[in-house]
């Protein structure tokens, strides 16, 4: 067991961050580290939560820089979010 906790440890990084979030972020997050790119209603049907509390995950992960958004080319009015912390 030794071992999987320092591969763990080392591996974190920014995830550090994450932990001390609520848990509709923490969830959005695991949901972006699975699924690349995904819109807000995506990630809404995803993780079952309404579609507000994902806004609320996604602007707490965007204030720690672990989720990286741009707008979509297919719709403008449409956002892309991406994970921008390492994967474990």
């Amino acid at each position: 067991m030794g071992t999987s906790e320092a591969i763990t440890t080392d591996s974190e990084g920014d995830w550090d961050a994450v932990r001390e979030l609520p848990p509709s972020a923490k969830l959005v997050a695991k949901v972006l580290e699975y699924n690349d790119t995904l819109t807000q209603s995506q990630l809404a049907e995803e993780t079952l939560l309404p579609a507000r509390t994902v806004r609320y995950a996604l602007s707490r992960l965007e204030e720690e820089g672990c989720v990286e958004s741009r707008f979509s080319f297919s719709d403008a009015r449409k956002r892309l979010y991406t994970l921008s912390i390492e994967s474990r």
